[in-house]
């Protein structure tokens, strides 16, 4: 499905993936499952990272990086036409879950 994505979606979809698992790391680093998964649903991608962590075990403010995190993301995928969501998991768990929703056609 990839080579009928336009490569601006799988470029923001990488940075989903890629900036939710940094924050999983710096922000929830007791996490002992993390899932991410991609789906295309009637003409659209959705991707999703989840995490079972309960937020305890931090880094260093020094360790963190200058970027824009979530804001940043929210405005990639939203130019994009999509949707972004981020929070804690559903159902009332242990967890955060970020989820992106893009339109998948050219």
């Amino acid at each position: 499905m990839s080579g009928a994505l336009p490569q601006e979606v799988q470029a923001a979809a990488f940075r989903v993936v890629q900036e939710a698992l940094t924050n999983v790391r710096r922000h929830a680093a007791d996490a002992t499952e993390v899932t991410v998964r991609l789906i295309c649903p009637a003409g659209r991608l959705e991707v999703t990272v989840t995490d079972d962590g309960h937020g305890g075990t931090r880094f260093p403010e020094a360790a963190h990086g200058g970027g824009f995190g979530i804001v940043g993301l929210t405005e990639r995928v939203t130019a994009l036409g999509g949707e972004l969501h981020a929070g804690p998991r559903a159902g009332g768990g242990a967890g955060w879950q970020v989820r992106a929703v893009f339109p998948a056609g050219k």
